[in-house]
């Protein structure tokens, strides 16, 4: 095994085989609500299972059984059974979107997967260094819709962001001053539209590094700074 992220719960194996034909990577952030999603896994033993239906939902977050909360999960109808995690969930051109990953029982028609550009950026790093060193701010959100107005009145580059769920007592965000439904929208002088796009920048090189972050609060632009902090692998 090249390496596992239970951030993620992904992993990248390597195996001793040629002439393999692999899957192409779709872009997970032009999946939209309704689009068809088709999972592919073997549930119960059953190898080379089919299963269809729709992307349900967009940047779910979710915690594993462990504790872990894993976020910008999608959430899609297409049946899913123990045995079908680590399969691929694809799109009606057959590109790979997302790594099935769990399922809410006793719930029908409620199953997760790990979003594709998320399963990209954590493969690539487990390739080249065996784990993903990240940085942390501790904060629990979802992708959320900006009001247009809003977007028209501060002159927004983007009309999407991160609502702030939850806040870790004691967090670089807490210290930092974010609150519970403060919308993300910036870091570090970048725009940001979603949490995948969050989570590139909390890598090894923003530890310790202070960094602006702009939120929406109600209708009013803030500016605040937060230094990350390295995620302990233990927490992981």
């Amino acid at each position: 095994m090249a390496g596992d992220d239970p951030e993620t719960d992904l992993a990248v194996i390597r195996i001793d085989a040629s002439q393999l034909v692999h899957a192409r990577l779709g872009d997970s952030n032009s999946i939209r609500v309704g689009h068809i999603a088709v999972a592919i896994g073997s549930p119960f033993g059953f190898h080379q299972t089919v299963t269809a239906g729709v992307v349900s939902a967009l940047g779910r977050s979710m915690r594993s059984q462990s504790g872990r909360l894993i976020d910008n999960v999608l959430q899609t109808d297409a049946a899913l059974n123990p045995g079908n995690s680590g399969g691929p969930l694809a799109n009606s051109r057959g590109e790979i979107i997302g790594v099935n990953t769990a399922i809410i029982l006793p719930a029908q028609g409620i199953c997760f997967a790990i979003a594709s550009n998320t399963a990209e950026f954590v493969a690539a790093w487990l390739i080249k260094e065996g784990r993903v060193r990240r940085s942390w701010i501790g904060v629990a959100g979802q992708n959320v819709p900006l009001h247009p107005r809003v977007v028209r009145f501060h002159r927004l580059a983007v009309d999407r962001g991160i609502l702030v769920a939850g806040i870790e007592p004691g967090s670089p965000a807490h210290r930092a001053g974010l609150r519970e439904g403060d919308v993300i929208i910036s870091f570090g002088g970048e725009a940001l539209s979603g949490i995948d796009e969050l989570h590139r920048h909390l890598v090894a090189k923003a530890i310790g590094i202070p960094s602006q972050i702009t939120v929406i609060r109600h209708t009013e632009k803030l500016e605040l700074v937060v230094t990350p902090e390295e995620l302990a692998q233990n927490s992981q």
